[in-house]
């Protein structure tokens, strides 16, 4: 993958963890659990992810940086021996990350019937004009 917001575009400076971010992302390929994104208005949106069999305390949200990551782990205190004939439900631990963009914040989530939603709202973006004064060295 070429360096388009580097290297070779001189009016995106500062931009190098950008470009890192956008190639780490592009080399994940896991599906698990499924996801939706929601527009619910023009300032709120909602992420849905399948968590089946997941409990409160199996899951952790958190933010770091610009990075929503949500995480399942199972306690294996737990797990039970099951005699499954078809085993078509993962029962597997997850990582999923999405990052957000500057002004989306997240305002709260829930779990029901298997469904965890994350809450989201973009704020106004803060608009600043300011001149720069030209010293003599």
């Amino acid at each position: 993958m070429s360096s388009f917001l580097t290297s070779d575009t001189p009016f995106m400076l500062g931009f190098d963890s950008l470009d890192r971010m956008l190639n780490d992302l592009s080399k994940k390929k896991d599906s698990f659990p499924p996801y939706n994104i929601e527009q619910i208005n023009e300032q709120n949106l909602q992420i849905t992810l399948a968590v089946a069999g997941f409990k409160e305390e199996d899951l952790v949200i958190d933010l770091e940086d610009k990075q929503l990551n949500v995480r399942g782990q199972h306690n294996e205190e737990q797990e039970i021996e099951h005699n499954y004939i078809y085993h078509g439900i993962a029962n597997r631990s997850f990582q999923r990350s999405f990052v957000l963009a500057d002004g989306l914040e997240v305002t709260g989530a829930h779990l029901e019937d298997g469904l965890l939603q994350i809450d989201l709202h973009q704020r106004e973006p803060e608009k600043t004009a300011r001149t720069i004064k030209i010293t003599k060295k």
